[in-house]
């Protein structure tokens, strides 16, 4: 049973609310020329819009247009004498049809005596007009070739073709018997080809058929059928010889216009329900039974509503309007995001739901963004629709920092630098102008230990102006530039100044170091958060103002001789600096569902669905990748998915001992800003929390292996995972640190244990490439049900699983302080003794020196490496443009490469 036939079978408890945000998304009108419009159709390729409108001057009934929906332009397309109706275009053909009385001898006389009524300011209620001088032709989308495929005596219209555009249905009164004056309940539905030949009758029960439309199979007809009395009607369908026949709707009111969602799935029709002049849109399905659910909810006239091909937009007429005429209207469809989903953990919903989030549409969904927006959007109706009502947890992040460069200057012994050319604010900055005395502070670290490194010693700074040096010195070994990158950050570094009195820090990229003389770039973290201290970036020319010889005094503190001073006063030197940053603030949203049990204990079952947007911000940027859309199929639309199966999985479970929260987080890429927003304003107590499940990338198994995080988080997670595995099959690799670089790290220090799904990083990770097309939705579905099975065991255990604290690492700098670059690409799904590449970057120091995909690495620099965090290190400390041996294992063989790092962009 899908999503929709369950909603109808459970009378639709799901869309309660009185909105029509579940369905309908940037409703508005399409038309406003001409007293009335309406019944619309698009063309096969969606791109045109067929429908009648009373805009001719001197013709007061509808004729047929053609509306372009790219350029907005429009063409009538029928005669323009007589009155016209049901415009329908053919597929596979240039040809459109329509219902029409241009040829009734009286058509200019209806005419003029309907122009005279309504000049006397006279109205009438509109009804349908049954005139039996109306036929159907067909004519080329520019009217021309006009050609008549009806003319037997009464009313013929409401046409349409079929899908093949071989045969058209229709409505006829022509066995009305003579001298009836209502004809209309001798309506029937005919068949015929397209070039009018062969017409046969498929009904023949009392009462108005009429309405037909083709299924989108082409096999069926739809129509609607209207007791004696013309008062109810309701939604049938039957094959195209008139045989089996089956009933809809029994819905008790005037039901009819129907047509079927291109899926086959489900049929959009109008019903009075609530009211004989209330018309309103509803849902049934195509199989009918249940309760049929509401879509609109405006009084007055909304109906005769049509889907676009694709199924992602609906045309309507609809009264809505300022002045209560019936116009065409256009939204967006959006229950079709919901609707085709099954509550069981399928293949074909995993595709659908990433091709969704991984679409260009979405832009990338970078965080506050509105391709976030609209995945939010989706994921919304997506709950909705399985009975899950979600909320919306806001959270403010910093987007960006702005230079206000008028208010930003720098002067030295009274010359003026140019901002933004000679000196730029850091995003952390102090606001504010402060001026004293300058101090070099060389490197500018303070490293506790025996083996520390104080640049402060013998220094007194206190309200003065501080120049320090960026990185750590450059000549020490690779592992004592381990231990000094730790303390290397600028943030950190400009809070020992503060520590220490000063007013200010100006940071340079020394002669010595890689890109000298380059300016910091404005780059943000998601803290709101200043330094507390005015900071920012020179040029080599504006420290040569401040600093004689900067390369010497650099020189002098590269190799880390401890008789060299770590600083010195300047003489002479007087500083005025004034900072003015822009903090961008921006606001986005965690979605919460949140499926209650018997206890008030819970199971978290997360993923981030934002991702990168255009690549401003933690994208590789290869050349030739810049500013292209980042659809993160793997990362993270697919852990997205996975958490979406889940919750339409257990959102079918009619009793649990514990509650389930479903998570949906955005600002992961920036920071982990939303999981980290959540754990300090939780919407349920954290304390009744069990675990937390994350799902991040985790839509490329590899060779059957499945990296399991955070294993050490909890002594139960290798038990539940050595049961659940047996039947899974995966080759299981588990990984004990919890502390991750996704939104496990959030939840860990309050607590909790964690575990983390993973299926490895890959050569279009943060790129472009990482498209839907590429994921492997097999074992994204495999990983989907170990991970349900997991959750029941949490969910019916009758003991919580109990935490295990994990001492964390100390800290290893900010990116900044990563300078080194060689392109490698580690596969952390295989656990072996070093560290196994899954491929390398095009053009990279790495693809230069040799390095393969497969290879091993297992000694950098003459450093052994038997894990990542070795790798990291021994990275870190190499020079830029110095050749580094890296010794591999391939095919079981050692082989000695040399690759020469460079300087990271």
């Amino acid at each position: 049973m899908n999503i929709l036939a369950a909603a109808l079978v459970a009378s639709s408890v799901a869309f309660s609310a009185e909105d029509e945000s579940a369905f309908l998304k940037n409703v508005r009108q399409l038309t406003f020329e001409g007293k009335r419009s309406g019944e619309g159709y698009f063309s096969p390729d969606g791109k045109s819009l067929i429908f009648q409108s009373e805009r001719e001057a001197d013709n007061p009934f509808y004729q047929i247009y053609i509306m372009d929906l790219e350029s907005g332009d429009a063409h009538r397309v029928s005669p323009g004498v007589g009155k016209t109706t049901c415009g329908f275009f053919r597929p596979n053909s240039d040809e459109v049809l329509f219902a029409s009385t241009h040829l009734d001898p009286e058509a200019k006389a209806k005419e003029k005596a309907e122009l005279e009524f309504r000049a006397s300011g006279k109205t009438r209620r509109y009804s349908w007009d049954y005139d039996d001088q109306m036929d159907i032709f067909s004519c080329r989308r520019d009217g021309s070739h006009l050609k008549r495929l009806t003319d037997a005596p009464g009313y013929d219209a409401e046409g349409s073709y079929s899908p093949d555009g071989t045969k058209i249905a229709f409505c006829s009164l022509r066995n009305a018997p003579k001298g009836v004056a209502d004809t209309s309940a001798y309506g029937e539905i005919y068949i015929m080809n397209a070039d009018g030949s062969d017409q046969r009758r498929l009904t023949f029960t009392p009462g108005y058929d009429g309405g037909p439309f083709f299924s989108p199979d082409g096999q069926r007809i739809i129509w609607r059928r209207f007791d004696e009395k013309g008062v109810i009607a309701d939604i049938y369908t039957m094959k195209l010889d008139g045989s089996d026949v089956r009933r809809l709707t029994d819905f008790g009111s005037m039901s009819w216009a129907p047509y079927y969602h291109p899926s086959g799935k489900y049929v959009i029709f109008t019903s009075n329900k609530l009211g004989f002049g209330n018309f309103e849109l509803y849902l049934v399905g195509t199989e009918g039974g249940g309760e049929p659910i509401r879509v609109t909810y405006s009084d007055g006239f909304d109906g005769l509503p049509v889907f676009s091909p694709d199924g992602k937009k609906l045309c309507w007429t609809s009264a809505r309007t300022a002045d209560g005429k019936s116009q065409l209207f256009l939204a967006d469809w959006v229950y079709e995001a919901l609707a085709q989903f099954s509550p069981e953990i399928t293949v074909d919903d995993l595709k659908r739901e990433v091709g969704f989030l991984a679409s260009d549409e979405l832009e990338g969904r970078m965080t506050g963004s509105k391709g976030a927006q609209r995945a939010a959007d989706y994921l919304t109706d997506y709950l909705r629709g399985i009975g899950i009502s979600p909320t919306l947890q806001k959270f403010e992040f910093t987007a960006g920092a702005k230079v206000i460069t008028n208010k930003n200057q720098l002067v030295v012994n009274g010359s003026t630098f140019e901002p933004e050319k000679d000196f730029r604010p850091l995003s952390f900055t102090e606001n504010q102008t402060v001026e004293g005395d300058a101090v070099f502070v060389g490197y500018g670290l303070t490293v506790p230990g025996k083996e520390g490194h104080d640049s402060y010693v013998g220094l007194n700074v206190t309200n003065k102006i501080v120049l320090a040096l960026r990185f750590v010195p450059e000549e020490v070994d690779p592992k004592r530039r381990q231990d000094l990158n730790r303390y290397a950050g600028l943030r950190y570094k400009a809070m020992i100044a503060r520590e220490h009195g000063a007013k200010a820090i100006l940071f340079v990229t020394g002669p010595n170091s890689p890109n000298p003389g380059e300016l910091v770039s404005l780059s943000y973290d998601s803290s709101q958060a200043g330094s507390g201290i005015v900071a920012a970036s020179i040029s080599g020319d504006a420290a040569n103002a401040i600093l004689r010889d900067p390369k010497a005094a650099q020189s002098a503190l590269d190799k880390e001789d401890p008789h060299t001073p770590g600083g010195f006063a300047l003489t002479n030197v007087h500083v005025k600096i004034s900072t003015a940053v822009e903090q961008i603030r921006k606001e986005d949203h965690n979605l919460l569902a949140y499926l209650p049990g018997k206890s008030h204990e819970y199971v978290i079952a997360g993923a981030h669905y934002d991702h990168l947007g255009y690549g401003e911000t933690g994208a590789m940027l290869r050349k030739g990748e810049e500013n292209q859309i980042h659809n993160g199929a793997d990362d993270n639309a697919s852990g997205v998915a996975a958490v979406m199966e889940l919750a339409a999985s257990l959102a079918q479970t009619p009793e649990r001992p514990r509650g389930v929260l479903l998570a949906f987080w955005s600002g992961e890429e920036i920071g982990l800003v939303g999981s980290s927003y959540f754990v300090e304003h939780p919407t349920l107590p954290l304390t009744n929390a069990l675990a937390y499940l994350n799902f991040d990338m985790v839509g490329r198994l590899k060779e059957n292996k499945l990296l399991l995080q955070g294993v050490g988080s909890s002594d139960a997670w290798r038990r539940l995972i050595e049961k659940r595995n047996v039947a899974a099959g995966f080759n299981a690799v588990l990984q004990e640190d919890p502390y991750l670089p996704t939104d496990t790290t959030s939840f860990y220090p309050k607590g909790l244990p964690v575990l983390s799904f993973f299926t490895g990083s890959h050569e279009d990770y943060h790129r472009p490439t990482d498209d839907a097309d590429k994921l492997d939705y097999e074992g994204l579905q495999r990983i989907t049900k170990f991970a349900r099975n997991i959750i029941s065991d949490l969910l019916n255990s009758s003991q919580r699983p109990e935490y295990v604290k994990v001492e964390r690492s100390a800290p290893t700098g900010a990116r900044e302080n990563l300078r080194a670059y060689l392109g490698t690409i580690p596969d952390y799904a295989t656990e072996v003794k070093g560290v196994k590449l899954s491929g390398v970057r095009g053009g990279s120091p790495a693809e230069k020196g040799g390095l393969q995909g497969g290879d091993i690495i297992v000694e950098f620099g003459g450093q052994k490496v038997a894990n990542i965090y070795d790798y990291t290190y021994a990275l870190d400390a190499v020079k830029i443009g110095q050749p580094v041996t890296i010794a591999v294992m391939r095919e079981r063989k050692r082989v000695q490469l040399t690759v020469t790092p460079e300087a990271r962009k």
